[in-house]
């Protein structure tokens, strides 16, 4: 039963030193990293090193962008807009960069990202108008639809396979550890330095991303016999009809709809029910359990299965929005808010690495990037959907109801994910809980 499985995964965390302190921590993460050897271990933490250069150069301008548009002279609706506008690049992009990773290089298209991500900056400062800087916002989205991608088919090239799901999760620490570090350091810049101080530091953090990388030795891949660019290409609706690509596909839009609209109306909603507390201590709250629970479940993952954990992770994220949707209205207190965000942040930290392992198990080498970029390119559809969508629902029926139907968004992904995550219902159900194999996985390996 589940109730047996969990009791099993409490077992991992005596592991780890009680206390839960950062020494101790990255003692446990060192520990990890010096049972590889010397090469590979220099290859992560190089890489590792990118990608916190590059999330905490992208997380830096959330604090000051709107206000910076805001100051060019732009309404409320025309800042929404233009940081919608991000999306466009992020979902152009991201197939052909997925082609390009699989094609010819997983280390060239890291490098596109970070020289996206060190380039955008320098556009937003000398080109102040509304529509240059939405097209630099256009511009910018290549980041991640470049960084995201490649990084990630780089790990799990990589990283050995019987650890693929534990290194996963200490590699995308990147994200929650630069997303908490770079908004901090952005309000810091924009009070002391301003726009022009905001940007450049933006910019250098993105080049030195791009400086590390370059350090970054890419291991060789597999080329299937007569197969060329050409014919490696995989066609879009053959991930789509694919049952074992495709849920995890609609699993990401469901849970991403949510996301993204959360980032756009939280800090609305925080306003409108009088609460006493900064939006910033919601994220804060979500990155910190987002890093905790992405050291313990990774190695989990590996050792007891994919399925469990993202139905825990899709649990927690309904948990979180309908612990926003029943927010004792006006003046609650801060703690809700803290405990969602909490929740939000481990459903979060769950199911984007164990996600991207499941999607690593089920495709081969030869398309892996291009794989990636259509799977979680669900998620980056859900974001961009997610706020205009939700929105309208906000806009006649209230912030309630809104995260009330982002509630209903996931607890669809959890049926989904029981029903259909493998070959038949009763399989679906017993991965889903952790009680069998992924059988999608086993007719891969044959």
């Amino acid at each position: 039963m589940v109730s047996c499985q969990v009791v099993s995964y409490i077992g991992l965390l005596k592991e780890i030193p009680y206390g839960v302190s950062r020494s101790a921590l990255r003692n446990y993460v060192l520990k990890i990293l010096q049972t590889l050897n010397p090469n590979l271990r220099r290859t992560l933490v190089i890489l590792g090193g990118s990608g916190l250069m590059f999330w905490s150069s992208l997380a830096s301008l959330l604090p000051g962008l709107p206000l910076y548009i805001q100051s060019l002279g732009g309404t409320d609706q025309q800042i929404g807009l233009t940081m919608g506008t991000f999306a466009i690049g992020l979902l152009i992009f991201r197939p052909p960069l997925g082609q390009l990773t699989d094609h010819y290089s997983r280390k060239l298209v890291v490098l596109i990202g970070l020289a996206a991500v060190a380039i955008a900056p320098m556009g937003y400062l000398y080109f102040p108008t509304i529509p240059m800087v939405m097209a630099t916002r256009i511009f910018h989205g290549i980041s991640i639809a470049a960084f995201t991608t490649a990084y990630t088919a780089l790990v799990v090239d990589i990283a050995p396979e019987q650890q693929r799901g534990e290194l996963i999760g200490y590699m995308s620490l990147v994200n929650p550890i630069g997303v908490a570090i770079g908004p901090a350091l952005g309000g810091l810049l924009l009070e002391y330095l301003g726009y022009p101080g905001l940007f450049m530091v933006s910019t250098f953090l993105g080049t030195i991303g791009f400086i590390c990388t370059w350090f970054v030795e890419e291991p060789p891949r597999p080329v299937l016999q007569g197969h060329t660019p050409q014919t490696q290409t995989l066609q879009f609706h053959k991930v789509l009809t694919n049952p074992a690509l495709s849920l995890p596909t609609w699993v990401l839009l469901l849970v991403g709809t949510a996301f993204g609209s959360l980032i756009s109306f939280l800090p609305l909603y925080m306003q409108a029910v009088q609460v006493n507390l900064n939006s910033g201590f919601f994220y804060a709250a979500a990155a910190l359990s987002s890093i905790l629970i992405r050291i313990l479940v990774g190695r989990a993952s590996d050792r007891f299965g994919r399925g469990v954990f993202i139905t825990l992770s899709l649990v927690l994220y309904t948990a979180s929005m309908f612990l926003l949707s029943g927010v004792p209205a006006p003046n609650p207190q801060p703690w809700w808010f803290l405990l969602a965000g909490a929740f939000e942040g481990a459903g979060s930290g769950i199911l984007i690495p164990t996600a991207i392992a499941l999607v690593a198990d089920r495709s081969d080498p030869i398309h892996r990037g291009q794989i990636f970029g259509i799977c979680i390119g669900g998620f980056d559809l859900g974001i961009a959907l997610g706020g205009p969508l939700l929105g309208l629902v906000s806009q006649y029926f209230g912030y309630s109801i809104l995260f009330a139907s982002n509630g209903i968004f996931t607890i669809t992904a959890i049926i989904l994910f029981l029903t259909m995550s493998n070959i038949t219902l009763q399989d679906s159900f017993r991965f889903a809980t952790g009680r069998t194999q992924d059988f999608y996985h086993h007719k891969m390996q044959k």
